[in-house]
């Protein structure tokens, strides 16, 4: 109740960033695979400390629960740190695009872990449901299709995200975030592409695994394409 009757006022209200950036930098999964397993989640699977790679190792009840954990980083920031702590109407549409921002940022570069993070897909989504339910409605529709369809994760993944900037855009003229979203989520979906880039690498080889198949590259071998990438 305290955080409710805050009022910040002036250029102070840019400090719920902060608080937005930190949660998004929980890495769950990689606590999660520390404690039960007394290993490092970055030395698993993919290397990804995500909730996909995290139910590698973890198996999918708990890999469901590292999701919502992530889901939940973009989706708390936005309603706690700007809807609480906004004392300006007009700012608040611009403040909580910008704290569902600085979450998945968070995600992705984590300052626990040397800035090595996830794919920003789940935090995104969180952020998402939190200012525009119906955009996370249909593109996960869209997610669904294209998983059925090609049983790629990182695909379905991908245009869900660049789906994201066309709906927000569709979406605009009838809410009051007006063009920062579409601008975010794009930003986002160029992100989300560049973070599976090991995976359009796969795809375009010929080499990456489908649900229900194995990859005749490991998982373990992503790191190593990541790196090669890079350089």
């Amino acid at each position: 109740m305290v955080l409710a009757t805050l009022e910040l006022t002036g250029g102070m209200e840019w400090l719920a960033l902060l608080p937005a950036y930190l949660l998004g930098s929980v890495p769950f999964g990689w606590i999660f695979v520390r404690v039960l397993h007394r290993k490092d989640l970055r030395n698993e699977g993919s290397g990804n400390i995500g909730a996909t790679n995290a139910m590698r190792v973890l198996g999918k009840p708990l890999g469901v629960v590292c999701f919502l954990l992530d889901f939940g980083k973009g989706y708390l920031p936005v309603l706690l740190f700007a809807d609480w702590l906004s004392s300006d109407p007009e700012l608040l549409p611009i403040l909580r695009v910008s704290c569902g921002a600085a979450a998945v940022a968070g995600h992705v570069w984590p300052l626990y872990l040397g800035f090595r993070g996830g794919k920003a897909v789940a935090t995104g989504c969180g952020g998402i449901v939190a200012i525009d339910p119906m955009i996370f409605l249909i593109s996960g529709l869209l997610w669904v299709l294209v998983l059925i369809t090609t049983r790629f994760v990182g695909l379905a993944s991908m245009v869900m995200g660049i789906s994201w900037p066309i709906l927000a855009s569709w979406r605009a003229p009838d809410h009051d975030y007006g063009s920062e979203l579409a601008i975010a989520t794009g930003a986002l979906a160029v992100l989300i592409l560049w973070r599976h880039r090991a995976n359009i690498g796969r795809m375009l080889n010929g080499t990456e695994s489908r649900i229900g198949k194995k990859s005749s590259v490991s998982e373990e071998s992503e790191p190593r394409i990541e790196e090669e990438l890079r350089s």
